[in-house]
């Protein structure tokens, strides 16, 4: 009860007990075919009798000799597996060894969860060995005495607890193998009782993921990622890797089709990672630590042959062999995700619909993989809203179509790509002919401070104040028509008073050709993007005071400069602010705009205004 969490594993340990005794069998015939026996069928049974309340386990492998029990069962933590692997190696032996499930020898007292006594009686493969029965009711003492049995192997008898009766459903121990067992390498039994007639292997025995990716058909793969995931719809990708060094292990992941799988569907936090399997044994459902958190969509199983882990086998212990599954792991779905973007467009748009705000979350946390997954990144722009698909666009494709004079990858925050697609901000990449990135999601803040540059080019803020763009080729801006000096600070200067406090400044803009007006950030300031995201996680914060912009050749801001527009002129400053505030997604509270909105209707629905000029013009 101190080593395992899980009552089930009992189960496992007793399996993996039976198939240790049937590989050393095995390397036993090797080189020598003279055993008691030599026609049985390598093979693990389970009786349920429900009258006795008994549970009995038993395998036809190498089985025990007197000695043998003393020293494997009468030893806590007396690991026969690590003996004999130690032994072959000393001899030089040839064979897989490593097929040895067996470490440490403690998982034979995990019987003692369940059962209130336990039996077990054995011979040896010699023809002329003895058969004897260990008895124990998992106290501090233990009986050997001679036994009948006339056949090669190991037989394990439990006496279950009042409160075990539960293993003794065929059912149930059925669905224990089939999680923890199922792909053991000799067929598994279970049959109600000893005499009934036996019944079809359990387990499934060949695990597809030890097979060699050339010989499994697209069929078998998308049958096990259903049975694995309940998944009703195939993959999107799949990586399938047999590696030998520097650490071998086999895997087998997929990648799904959709984030939302129903009701049987992977939780966000929880319930992620692969299963992790130790020579074909379940060890993990979920192993969290095989891979970064950011790719806990990924489906599938690893199986390794060299893991170290505790002694119950539940726990797996970090180090170097743990870090190197991990790198390596990560590294090949990566190379599959952009091998499937190069491949298939429509397929890597599907997956990026469905998983990129977790590619985005890997670009902000992951920096030994970031520089890969900056090429997987994808994103709507201000070229690509509003064609026939919103067309996705990688940090390539746009440092591919930068102009003349453009050294940086320009970027805006916002609500929606709707919202960015009219945003003032846009008015001086327009006029250039400059492509802008839309960000739309709260963690695009993150991603965005991890992110200096791609492939020389930095990436910069939009809505930055000091930003510095190629001239303005066509229209001019000096084309168009604008206040004069006077006027345009005395315009300033009332936005100043109006506005008080709630900006930092109030200055002309000299990029704002289409909009009246803009905020942007002070400079290091506290941006749009992290208020926010700060908003909507509820959490307080101290929002910076940001510069108001206005564009003195904007017909609405000439036509403040003139008398004709006094009585309403501080409502529409008021106004033009809150507007500026709504655009870059950060209004605290957009219904108190409605009493002003009203009010400026009514003024400009007045028939009773005389008409006047707006004000002499530079």
């Amino acid at each position: 009860h101190s080593l395992y969490t899980d009552r089930d594993i009992f189960l496992r340990e007793a399996v993996s007990n039976a198939s240790d005794a049937l590989n050393r069998l095995q390397f036993e015939t090797l080189t020598n075919p003279d055993v008691l026996d030599p026609d049985a069928e390598l093979a693990i049974r389970i009786f349920v009798d429900s009258e006795a309340n008994q549970l009995t386990i038993t395998d036809t492998g190498i089985g025990m000799t007197r000695d043998e029990l003393i020293e494997n069962l009468g030893t806590i933590a007396h690991s026969g597996a690590k003996t004999f692997i130690e032994a072959l190696k000393a001899r030089g032996a040839a064979g897989n060894a490593t097929d040895i499930i067996g470490q440490f020898g403690v998982g034979f007292y995990a019987l003692f969860m369940v059962a209130d006594e336990v039996r077990v009686t054995t011979r040896a493969y010699q023809p002329g060995s003895e058969a004897w029965t260990w008895i124990s009711r998992g106290d501090n003492q233990y009986t050997i005495q001679p036994a009948e049995k006339t056949t090669r192997g190991t037989e394990v008898s439990l006496t279950l607890k009042e409160d075990a009766k539960e293993y003794l459903s065929v059912f149930r121990l059925e669905r224990i193998i089939q999680k923890h067992s199922n792909y053991v390498p000799f067929p598994i039994y279970v049959t109600d009782k000893v005499e009934e007639a036996e019944s079809e292997p359990v387990n499934q025995q060949v695990a597809l993921w030890r097979r060699t990716p050339r010989e499994v058909t697209d069929a078998e793969y998308d049958e096990f990622y259903k049975q694995l995931t309940f998944d009703t719809l195939p993959p999107l990708a799949r990586v399938h890797l047999n590696i030998d060094t520097p650490v071998q292990f086999y895997s087998l992941l997929f990648v799904p089709s959709r984030a939302d799988r129903g009701l049987f569907q992977m939780q966000d936090n929880a319930e992620a990672g692969p299963r992790l399997y130790a020579r074909k044994v379940l060890i993990q459902e979920h192993a969290k630590d095989l891979l970064p958190q950011w790719l806990r969509f990924v489906e599938g199983v690893v199986d390794s042959e060299d893991l170290p882990l505790n002694i119950s086998r539940e726990t797996v212990q970090a180090n170097r062999v743990m870090a190197r599954l991990r790198s390596t792991i990560s590294g090949k779905v990566i190379a599959e995700l952009d091998s499937l973007a190069e491949r298939d467009a429509a397929k890597f748009a599907t997956f990026w619909e469905q998983f990129g705000r977790l590619i985005k979350e890997g670009v902000a946390t992951d920096n030994d993989n970031r520089s890969k997954l900056l090429k997987l990144l994808r994103f709507r722009s201000s070229r690509t809203v509003g064609e026939a698909d919103d067309a996705w666009v990688s940090l390539a494709d746009y440092k591919a179509r930068m102009v003349d004079g453009q050294t940086d990858i320009y970027y805006l925050f916002g609500e929606d790509v709707k919202s960015l697609a009219r945003s003032p901000h846009l008015d001086i990449f327009r006029a250039r002919g400059i492509e802008v990135v839309f960000l739309t999601e709260p963690i695009d803040s993150f991603m965005i401070n991890a992110v200096t540059e791609f492939d020389g080019a930095s990436l910069r803020n939009g809505a930055d104040g000091d930003l510095e763009l190629p001239a303005v080729t066509e229209p001019s801006a000096e084309d168009k028509p604008t206040l004069d000096e006077a006027h345009l600070q005395d315009v300033i200067g009332r936005f100043r008073t109006v506005l008080g406090d709630k900006v930092a400044e109030v200055r002309e803009s000299k990029l704002l050709t289409d909009s009246p007006a803009r905020l942007v950030s002070a400079e290091k300031g506290f941006g749009a993007d992290m208020e926010r995201v700060y908003r909507m996680l509820d959490k307080p914060f101290d929002a910076p005071k940001r510069i108001l912009e206005i564009n003195p050749r904007h017909t609405l801001i000439r036509s403040l400069a003139s008398d004709r527009h006094a009585d309403i002129r501080d409502a529409v400053i008021g106004q033009l602010y809150d507007s500026a505030l709504l655009a870059e997604g950060i209004h605290p509270n957009p219904a108190n705009m409605i009493p002003r909105i009203q009010a400026l209707m009514e003024a400009a629905t007045r028939q009773d205004q005389p008409d006047q000029d707006v004000p002499p013009q530079a």
